[in-house]
């Protein structure tokens, strides 16, 4: 029994999965304790400061991230120096850039910057970026490798040093938005300094760079760079567009935020799944394995669909206890967006694992494709929810009031508004329903015409996945 629990421990997936439960445990606990420390206003800046610092990571890491990650399953160990060279190069040009560009875009539009949700991004991402980087670089490679024992120390640097700040602050400082925000920044610059100091980064390789390496890396990641922006847009679009408009604004941003961060109940083992799905089926492509290809995507698409079913079933059924125990009473109306969050996670695992089995096979345009139909799907969708349907709700719910009587007009039109505010954020969180399955149908459309896939085998060896497993558990 010992060696079997020894076993289980070192297993890839079940550290993969300890490392992104350690996040996501103290990411809900952090978030716990910004809700209740921050006010709604302030709060939905903090959510567009991180939503739109996310945003812009998958740009920067999306060039590199998924090329790296492939490459480096079947590379010797000189090829394999080059490419760390040019994921590092690669990525320091890209925040230079980028950071130019959000400092150019304040001096051009100081005052629209200023009064909006987003003057946190654009005066502190640039300063983020560059301190991030080490980590994020150490990461890719971390993943290539799967040795995601290290990856697990990283995250739980990040995530326990914000929390023990947070509870600090909770409890005996009280202190504002900004003295937040220069913590998260100098932990994440202490952290990139543990990953250099222990060398998981690889800057150590950036003069073995080349124009070859350099040059894979980017016709790779082209496409892996809309994938990736694509597929953070499908999530952030909503926060984006929220925060956009005048009737929702930064309050609508705090009110959906703590349904769609409940999601990660959803995302946590299917992110964990992925990382170490995506160089076991990169390997077999390259290997030309095409049968061991087809059945590692079936098994993981398949098992863990099967094993979110008991999870949203949960979620949908305490949606209320989940809502208020992360973000408090106040947001006890936002119970009904966590329910559909809940239906649209049925059809994430089939999405995803389709997407990162294009990625291997080397047909990264084919998942851009789908996934800019998604984001296209998910964009015009909120836009007709939050700017015209919206409109159309306020009027009948003011023509239902007015016919049960309802004369006041201070109090008609409180009412009025009260419900198609929440009309508006439900709206957009069943478009999400729709653009996941769009994009799942869209992205079994594309590898099927790669290769011979049928999809009742997704479930089917999804389902021997677990009996296998429970053989093999009973007999040691």
């Amino acid at each position: 029994m010992r060696n079997l629990v020894k076993k289980i421990i070192k297993e890839k997936n079940f550290l993969s999965l300890t490392a992104n439960m350690s996040v996501a445990v103290f990411g809900f606990l952090s978030f716990m304790l910004l809700t209740r420390s921050l006010e709604k206003n302030y709060f939905g800046e903090w959510v567009l400061f991180i939503t739109a610092s996310n945003f812009i990571e998958m740009l920067r890491f999306g060039i590199t991230r998924t090329a790296i990650i492939r490459f480096l399953s079947g590379a010797n160990t000189e090829n394999r120096n080059k490419f760390i060279g040019s994921n590092w190069l690669i990525s320091l040009y890209a925040t230079i850039l980028i950071s130019l560009l959000l400092i150019l875009v304040r001096i051009i539009f100081p005052v629209g910057i200023s009064q909006s949700g987003f003057q946190l991004f654009f005066v502190w991402y640039p300063l983020l970026a560059f301190l991030n980087l080490p980590f994020n670089n150490a990461i890719s490679i971390l993943q290539a490798d799967q040795r995601f024992d290290k990856i697990l120390i990283i995250r739980l640097v990040q995530t326990t040093l914000f929390f023990t700040f947070l509870i600090i602050n909770y409890f005996y400082l009280h202190t504002t938005l900004f003295v937040i925000l220069i913590v998260y920044l100098v932990i994440q610059f202490l952290t990139s300094l543990i990953c250099i100091t222990q060398g998981w980064d690889g800057i150590k390789h950036i003069k073995k760079a080349n124009k070859k390496t350099n040059k894979t890396i980017l016709d790779f990641g082209k496409y892996t760079t809309g994938t990736l922006i694509g597929s953070n847009l499908l999530k952030s679009s909503d926060t984006f567009i929220l925060g956009l408009s005048t009737f929702l604004g930064t309050t609508g941003v705090a009110l959906y935020s703590v349904p769609l961060k409940l999601t990660e109940i959803i995302e946590i083992p299917l992110r964990s799944f992925l990382a170490t799905a995506y160089p076991k089926m990169s390997k077999y492509s390259i290997q030309g394995n095409l049968k061991e290809f087809k059945k590692t995507y079936y098994t993981y698409a398949g098992a863990i669909t099967y094993l979110l079913i008991p999870i949203l079933l949960i979620s949908f059924l305490f949606a209320e206890d989940f809502v208020v125990l992360l973000g408090g009473k106040e947001y006890i109306h936002t119970a009904n967006i966590f329910k559909i969050f809940a239906v649209y996670g049925i059809f994430l695992p089939i999405d995803r694992f389709t997407g990162v089995a294009l990625d291997s096979i080397n047909k990264p345009k084919k998942n851009f494709y789908k996934v800019l139909w998604m984001s296209i799907s998910n964009i015009f969708g909120d836009i007709f929810v939050i700017f015209f349907l919206m409109k159309t709700v306020i009027v009948l719910s003011l023509i239902t009031f007015i016919s049960k009587g309802a004369f006041v007009f201070t109090n008609l039109f409180f009412a009025s508004a009260q419900f198609s505010f929440y009309f508006a954020l439900e709206g957009v969180a069943m478009v999400t329903i729709i653009m996941t399955i769009v994009g799942m149908l869209a992205g079994y459309h594309y590898l099927r015409n790669e290769m011979d896939i049928h999809f009742r085998y997704i479930f089917s060896e999804g389902l021997n996945f677990y009996k296998d497993n429970l053989v093999k558990f009973l007999k040691k």
